[in-house]
């Protein structure tokens, strides 16, 4: 077992922290505004371990006050070369707030859950803060709520199009996507002498000027976008607009784009090309101590809990789904990590002094994306497709899980290690995808039953999303036929293996293109497959997505063509008491709402009895889930 760290181990987050480690004055002071966890899967403490590998003297003041004097934001004084911020490793406002606008349960990267240790937008707060407090020193932004704002976007909280986020934290610059490679670079030109306004050429940045102090000026190559003014005026311009943004988002040669505002100009510069294995590798080997800053000891941090047991594998997912923003941060591109690295960080986790020899993850963004890409590169540098998977898997895609069985294998075989489980989403259409090599074939099959056999914990969790065929396509999911497909697989192998295990499927209402009569139908068709949901959430739109773009402008960014979306917390509730339709409470409304939209031949499907018993058809469905549990 290995000795518990010190507290010299973690970044310094205090004056006298950054004494104990002989530091007068920092390079780099980051404001996180999460709690700060030294893991891998927390963005400040990868940025900082990058940071401080290369030399750097790096501090983190996670979730600072900013109330009164400020005196969190002066307590380290200034950095001899920049600020950084990173707000958390979800979006301040899906972390705060419902699809309902109502406050959640609890903030899972706050300690003990608070929800009063960040501001809403905290990328703003705490730019505008240190713009006060130190207007000489450059300030970058990072992190998922500035990267998917680095253009004028919808803000479902505000309800309306906003700026890009540079014009209201009033930041120098932002670092998108997985920013390792792009702030060491910004930390080396700044340590050698250079302005921050000498920078403008990093790629993966963005930067807001002039029109004549845009670098190298207008070219010819670059993509030239309708203005913020322009968007506000005109729906379609914003739809057209995103469109090329995505692409651009997920292409491996990707062109500069350029968007006028308030008279100057947003410049998006391309962004560097995916990590290699290599590059990934040193990332996760830097000394983590995977654990949280002592200063929370006695405090639970939600995330933490849910990931302190699970290793990642990979980087980037080729899913494209419409409402996912994982390619747009991380890209389509997967960048796997080394068997050897990954076995590393597995013998860390079973010298972790709570281990009890499960895993509970060994997945990545997508469960068995790892090892696949494209067969013929050169085809993949002229692809503009967003999903590698959707309308149908590209006849490029290797989609062979050989490799991923590998290191299942090699995981399993660590002495310590009981069981290894995927809490990642598993893509089932990979699974069942029919390729032209039959080696690929082979080893998904194997997979398949591995899979149901050795890594799930009772309950397999699988996202089909929803049950409309015409729905699925706007979200970029495969046809329910293939979930259907891949239950009955799921259901064989539990029997000839004389297994109880249980399918547990996410599904969404309220996507753009969804009704109630879809959410109906939804409600029927799972009933029938015996499923009481209970994985379900309403779609909230979030900034850079497709899904977000067709609810907002009501429009295909692709097709152009109109997109019906419920809009109005009347229509959006109505729509979500489908999936409850086996709880008495909420039959009145089902019934009365499918006789609104003509549907009462519905009712019978869901309701077999008279309606004056729901309390006998619920002690009927309760008596179906004891009987499923045992």
């Amino acid at each position: 077992m290995t000795q518990p760290p010190r507290l010299s181990d973690f970044l310094p987050t205090t004056k006298k922290e950054c004494e104990l480690r002989g530091w007068e004055q920092l390079d780099v002071i980051l404001f996180s505004g999460d709690a700060y966890v030294d893991h891998p899967s927390f963005g400040a403490a990868v940025i900082g371990r990058v940071l401080e590998a290369h030399g750097y003297k790096v501090a983190i003041v996670p979730q600072p006050d900013w109330h009164g004097d400020y005196r969190d934001f002066k307590k380290l004084g200034k950095p001899r070369l920049f600020f950084g911020i990173a707000p958390g490793c979800m979006d301040s406002m899906v972390n705060k707030y419902t699809a309902n606008k109502r406050l959640r349960a609890e903030d899972a990267y706050s300690p003990d859950g608070r929800h009063d240790c960040r501001p809403e937008y905290p990328t703003i707060v705490y730019s505008r803060i240190l713009k006060q407090l130190y207007p000489d020193v450059p300030v970058a932004l990072g992190g998922i709520e500035a990267s998917l704002r680095r253009l004028t976007h919808y803000d479902y909280w505000q309800d309306k199009l906003m700026k890009c986020i540079l014009c209201d934290a009033g930041a120098d610059l932002i670092i998108y996507g997985m920013g390792e490679k792009a702030t060491l670079q910004l930390c080396n030109e700044l340590a050698s002498g250079k302005d921050i306004r000498q920078t403008r050429h990093i790629p993966q940045t963005v930067y807001m000027v002039d029109k004549e102090h845009v670098l190298g000026g207008i070219r010819e190559d670059d993509i030239i976008l309708h203005s913020h003014e322009e968007c506000l005026r005109n729906k379609r311009a914003q739809a057209e607009n995103f469109r090329h943004i995505e692409e651009q988002s997920n292409s491996i040669h990707a062109q500069r784009i350029i968007q006028e505002v308030d008279g100057k100009y947003v410049v998006v510069n391309a962004p560097y090309p995916p990590m290699t294995t290599e590059e990934l590798d040193a990332s996760f080997d830097l000394p983590y101590t995977r654990l949280p800053h002592p200063k929370y000891k006695g405090k639970r941090i939600p995330a933490y809990e849910m990931i302190k047991h699970s290793v990642n594998i990979h980087r980037g997912c080729f899913g494209g789904c419409a409402f996912c923003t994982i390619s747009a941060h991380q890209g389509k591109f997967i960048t796997c990590r080394s068997k050897e690295s990954i076995l590393r960080e597995v013998r860390q986790v079973i010298d972790m002094p709570d281990f009890k020899g499960y895993l509970s993850d060994l997945g990545g963004p997508s469960a068995n994306m790892y090892g696949m890409g494209g067969k013929n590169v050169k085809a993949c540098e002229k692809c503009k497709r967003p999903s590698c998977i959707h309308p149908k898997i590209c006849p490029n895609l290797n989609t062979d899980h050989s490799r991923l069985l590998d290191i299942y294998h090699a995981v399993d075989a660590l002495a310590g290690i009981k069981k290894s489980f995927i809490g990642s989403g598993v893509r089932y259409d990979l699974i069942l995808h029919h390729s032209n090599d039959e080696k690929s074939n082979e080893a998904a099959r194997t997979y398949a039953r591995e899979l149901i056999l050795h890594h799930v914990s009772g309950r397999l969790k699988v996202a089909p999303e929803h049950t409309s065929d015409r729905v699925l396509w706007l979200m970029r999911k495969p046809s329910f036929t293939l979930f259907n497909e891949f239950k009955r697989m799921f259901d064989r192998i539990n029997r000839e293996e004389n297994l109880r295990q249980q399918i547990i499927p996410y599904f969404i209402s309220s996507h753009p293109g969804c009704m109630e009569e879809d959410m109906a139908e939804l409600a029927v068709i799972t009933k029938n497959m015996d499923f009481h949901l209970e994985q379900v959430q309403d779609f909230t739109p979030t900034p850079m997505t497709v899904s977000t773009e067709m609810w907002y402008t009501g429009l295909d960014p692709y097709t152009h063509k109109p997109v019906a979306c419920a809009r109005t917390q009347r229509e959006k509730l109505s729509q979500r008491q489908f999936f409850f339709w086996y709880k008495p409470e909420e039959r009145q409304g089902i019934e009365r709402e499918l006789r609104r939209i003509g549907r009462p031949d519905l009712i019978t499907k869901l309701y077999n009895h008279p309606a004056s018993n729901p309390h006998d058809y619920h002690s009927k469905a309760k008596r179906n889930g004891n009987r499923k549990k045992k």
